[in-house]
């Protein structure tokens, strides 16, 4: 089996922002010679699938700027500092869509972007929710869209919901549900 590690060489931080930062790097090639790789450190994230008291799925719609549109989602956010997953997520959750869970289940990790960041998202099911209140960052604008599970996956084979974490979120939710 060949090995195909590559060994960082040199490490330079080209932008360093409030989250994330943008890093070039020198690596030796496994066949000896060297090369470039330029990538984002980011801290992580969670993705949440919550299903509401009546059982439809707590999607989102958010603009995101880098895209420059509007997106059908699940609630989703960047891990604090020192944070452990579920505590995001449970986080996350309340200032989303304002819900509590009462129960938090894991369901997998996913690399969202490996060709250019290090970010590892973990998926979490999140049921028995209760009603709370609204708690968004001042720059958060979401609206909520509670959705039953076929008009979900119809919207990823239309193309309507086209956010990686949303749909694999969601792919994991039809087997979850289709095993039980």
């Amino acid at each position: 089996m060949t090995d195909l590690k590559e060994l960082m060489i040199a490490s330079e931080v080209v932008y360093k922002g409030d989250f994330l930062d943008v890093r070039r790097d020198e690596v030796l090639l496994p066949n000896g010679e060297t090369g470039i790789r330029e990538w984002i450190n980011h801290p992580g994230a969670v993705v949440i699938i919550p299903i509401l008291p009546n059982g439809k799925i707590a999607l989102i719609k958010q603009f995101r700027y880098a895209s420059g549109a509007e997106f059908i989602e699940l609630p989703a956010g960047k891990l604090d500092e020192d944070e452990e997953p579920k505590s995001c997520a449970l986080r996350e959750l309340e200032e989303e869509i304002g819900y509590r869970a009462g129960k938090m289940q894991f369901i997998a990790n996913i690399h969202p972007a490996i060709g250019f960041a290090n970010e590892i998202m973990s998926i979490y099911l999140a049921e028995s929710l209760k009603k709370t209140n609204y708690n968004r960052d001042k720059d958060e604008f979401i609206e909520l869209i509670p959705t039953n599970m076929e008009d979900a996956l119809n919207l990823v084979w239309a193309n309507k919901i086209t956010d990686v974490k949303s749909i694999i979120g969601l792919l994991w939710l039809k087997r979850i549900k289709s095993n039980s």
